[in-house]
């Protein structure tokens, strides 16, 4: 059996429709107008000029703004988070973004930004339009004085929702945003229902271009079980969605092994709206939930504006001699956040050992 399967950018590009690319095409000349507005600002100059070309910045990033919410309406599985949530939400949205695009933002806030963003995603996918139906928690709390006390708090019955789920972690990036997500689920089910976990080791080919670019799924260094995802509702949370190909790539390979997922969900950060809509076209049953869409992708496949490269800032960086294996890469998260999650790394140590 070949432990590595290949998908080329060509084979997802055939899944978009010539609308897509009609938009897309839009998108990409309204950039190069504004990377122009970009170095003028960058070289400095007279304070009126930089005005001037931030107010073209403004409008023309307003513009791809209303051209991506009129995409997403004709795409009711592109769920962006200020598209679809009330006007009260939006700050908070656009201030996480911008907090976790800063390059002053050091390693310790980028953690702590990226969960509130998965936090605000799972509110997005899981609470938003919940039934009446609600379930109690019953809390033990310090207090024991003149009796031990106890208090009651109400939460959406979501179980239904959640309590089918499989975490698919597409290392390494997105280790921690699929921990973070699976704790959500644990939170908010009534049994305390902690998600099996696949673990997929998936990368791209950076020595190419986004026009040829490759993903490479190893499946020599995975760990899942085929059994546990047949009828299941999949989870992906990858901080970055720019081309969609890992994506792509793991889902189109256990469903050639005969898994029907119940349905796919996909949950970033921040997503391109290339890769977005090369998800959804090629995939069925999936809705992909962004809490930010980019507009466009560079020659090299990164995201514009983007925020770097996020596995780097989440894990800190490998070397190419010393890339870290699972293990490593939760024993460096130390013990806060080991703690926090402990029954989210129990369950990715039995899968790990468990098919080892």
């Amino acid at each position: 059996m070949n432990s590595r399967i290949v998908l080329k950018a060509e084979d997802l590009d055939g899944y978009l429709t010539d609308k897509d690319n009609e938009y897309l095409a839009r998108m990409d000349a309204l950039y190069e107008r504004v990377m122009k507005s970009f170095q003028i600002i960058q070289s400095g100059g007279f304070s009126s000029t930089i005005a001037q070309e931030e107010k073209k910045v403004i409008d023309i990033f307003n513009e791809m703004g209303h051209i991506m919410q009129e995409i997403c309406n004709e795409v009711p599985s592109l769920k962006v988070f200020s598209f679809v949530t009330e006007e009260e939400s939006h700050a908070e949205a656009s201030r996480v973004i911008a907090k976790l695009r800063d390059i002053k933002t050091s390693h310790e806030e980028f953690m702590y930004y990226c969960q509130r963003a998965y936090e605000m995603l799972f509110r997005l996918a899981y609470t938003g339009n919940h039934s009446a139906n609600k379930n109690y928690l019953v809390v033990k709390t310090p207090v024991t004085v003149p009796v031990q006390n106890y208090s009651v708090h109400k939460i959406p019955d979501i179980d239904i929702k959640i309590e089918n789920s499989v975490m698919c972690v597409m290392l390494r990036g997105a280790l921690l945003p699929s921990m973070i997500m699976s704790k959500e689920i644990e939170e908010y089910s009534s049994h305390g229902y902690v998600t099996p976990f696949a673990l997929f080791k998936i990368k791209r080919d950076d020595t190419k271009k986004e026009k040829n670019m490759e993903y490479i799924l190893d499946l020599k260094n995975s760990f899942y079980n085929l059994d546990e995802l047949d009828g299941k509702d999949l989870i992906f949370a990858d901080p970055m969605n720019a081309t969609g190909g890992s994506l792509v790539t793991v889902v189109k390979y256990i469903q050639n092994q005969g898994i029907k997922p119940k349905s796919i969900k996909f949950f970033n950060v921040i997503s391109a709206l290339k890769g977005s809509l090369r998800v959804v076209r090629a995939l069925n049953n999936c809705t992909c939930y962004t809490l930010w869409m980019d507009p466009v992708l560079n020659s090299s496949a990164y995201i514009m504006p983007g925020l770097g490269d996020a596995g780097d800032r989440l894990n800190g960086r490998d070397t190419e001699d010393s890339s870290r294996n699972i293990i490593q890469l939760i024993a460096d998260y130390g013990v806060h956040i080991n703690g926090l999650y402990r029954s989210q790394l129990k369950k990715i140590e039995q899968t790990v050992l468990g098919t080892m």
